[in-house]
């Protein structure tokens, strides 16, 4: 619906003349805050006079200042995207202009316009949101987020709780027309008994520099591919309680989305790569209450739009996808119990994607921590996940401490409640024994794989690597071959075939 007061500028927007001579059409997407108008390659967007639990944009000056903070802010994720503010002015004769002599009525957030083919949602729908487009959206995120303000919080859990009563608030607006009121209650005050329970650590956190002023609203919508580059845009400006938030929570939302849209690999993806950039073991266990709650705003915001909604079928879409949120918070809250698994070969034998492709069958969602030798190797020697070492990183010494480290990450994963891939090669029966022993301790199931494939194949697919966090040559797999691996007591898959029979057999051996 189109507030009162803005009726005169939504009709002047939509008219192609508008945006000056050479533009015949208007196109225009809508949400519950927001009205985008995009011609040619010029975007305008205005913000609603709307009022609502956790917004007031009904004064002309609210949402001036609205626009210069949303312009100053998604900069720093999107410089070429952002272009300024302009004022929507009333002109001597009663018409409306675009940066007029008249004074201003409304404000505008001007921005160029890229190929909406281009949005990470359209991606996906299409089949080209790839593996490599993922990993490099999660190394854009790190980075975002590690040169995001820090903001020291004492109150994390409170603020979080407030956000989590604040949605309740939302939600009830569409009780009984579309959620119902018992599932509103029940869902809330199992977000809010799970806060309680984790109030230290996200006090903590807060403290320890996790609360920065982040995204805000990270979904697949609200990311494109600009310059061949994800490219962040359309983060919150309005509301310090929605973007000054833990870097996980903020990550949340795009794992969240993922994983409703039905591509929990690529969520799982997402997360691990991130885990390898910036580990943050501790934030699994609070995973399920931030997806939960990222689950249960979408809910209320379509819930919201479903009833705002003048096209029936729309609107019954908007129902649905509303209920499907909800039903997911609430899963997301009873999370599967934790298990380790051990993936193990020599170079080249698979196991590395083995890992990737089991994890999002494992555990709580999006899948399994994928605990990499490969990474914590070189996390200990200082550099980052995909620069190369030297002999020096590979000294008996070296090796000891990485299969430790890969020991004390999986055991700490385990605490936290998250199920967790290790992925080594485990040639000494003494490293094998080990992780064994990391599952006893922490008392879940253990099961383990051991891949190998014909020396060929392993050596062709070494020399076809590209951006792999593993060191191997040809080389190194003509020594490890030498290897006397001992008794070998974990299933043994022949990975010398085709990828799907490969995994056909991992996901037999684990029950998945």
């Amino acid at each position: 619906m189109i507030p009162d007061q803005q009726r005169d500028v939504f009709a002047f927007l939509a008219r192609p003349e508008s945006f000056g001579p050479g533009h015949d059409r208007v196109d225009q997407v809508h949400t519950h805050i927001s009205a985008v108008f995009m011609a040619g390659d010029r975007v305008l967007k205005l913000k609603r006079a709307v009022h609502l639990p956790f917004v007031d944009f009904t004064s002309a000056e609210a949402r001036r200042e609205a626009c210069e903070a949303e312009v100053a802010l998604n900069r720093r994720g999107a410089p070429d995207l952002y272009l300024g503010v302009m004022a929507v002015t009333r002109e001597s004769d009663g018409s409306l202009a675009l940066n007029g002599d008249g004074p201003p009525i409304d404000w505008l957030v001007a921005m160029r316009r890229f190929d909406e083919q281009n949005l990470f949602s359209r991606l996906l729908g299409r089949g080209e949101l790839t593996r490599e487009r993922a990993t490099a959206l999660a190394r854009v995120i790190v980075d975002y987020h590690a040169g995001a303000e820090v903001v020291p919080r004492d109150d994390n859990a409170a603020r979080m709780i407030a956000i989590a009563r604040g949605n309740r608030a939302s939600m009830m607006t569409s009780v009984p027309d579309i959620l119902s009121e018992p599932v509103v209650e029940t869902l809330t005050a199992r977000i809010v008994a799970a806060l309680n329970a984790a109030a230290p650590v996200l006090d903590r956190r807060g403290r320890e520099g996790r609360v920065r002023r982040c995204h805000g609203d990270l979904h697949l919508r609200n990311i494109c591919l600009w310059n061949d580059t994800p490219t962040l845009f359309d983060a919150i400006e309005f509301s310090d309680t929605f973007a000054v938030i833990d870097t996980l929570y903020d990550l949340a939302f795009l794992l969240m989305d993922l994983d409703q849209r039905g591509f929990r690999r690529l969520a799982s993806i997402v997360m691990n790569h991130v885990m390898e950039h910036e580990p943050d073991i501790e934030g699994l266990a609070l995973l399920p209450v931030f997806l939960a709650m990222r689950a249960s705003i979408r809910a209320h915001i379509s819930a919201t739009m479903a009833l705002d909604s003048d096209d029936p079928a729309h609107g019954q879409e908007l129902r649905r996808r509303a209920l499907s949120y909800m039903d997911r918070a609430i899963g997301y809250l009873a999370p599967p119990a934790p298990r380790l698994i051990a993936v193990g070969g020599l170079s080249g034998s698979g196991k590395s994607r083995m890992a990737r492709e089991i994890a999002p069958l494992v555990g709580a969602c999006p899948g399994a921590l994928v605990s990499r030798s490969d990474v914590l190797r070189k996390r200990l020697m200082g550099c980052a996940p995909y620069e190369r070492l030297g002999g020096e990183g590979y000294t008996p010494e070296m090796s000891r401490k990485t299969y430790h480290a890969l020991g004390q990450e999986c055991a700490a994963a385990l605490a936290h409640g998250h199920a967790v891939i290790a992925d080594a090669v485990f040639a000494q029966p003494e490293e094998r024994a080990a992780i064994e022993d990391v599952a006893r301790a922490a008392g879940v199931p253990f099961d383990a794989l051991w891949l190998e494939a014909d020396p060929e194949v392993a050596a062709r697919r070494i020399a076809s690597r590209q951006h792999n966090a593993s060191d191997a040559t040809v080389d190194v797999l003509d020594r490890q071959r030498g290897y006397d691996l001992g008794p070998m007591t974990w299933t043994r898959i022949d990975s010398s075939g085709p990828r799907r029979d490969t995994l056909a057999q991992g996901r037999r051996a684990l029950g998945l």
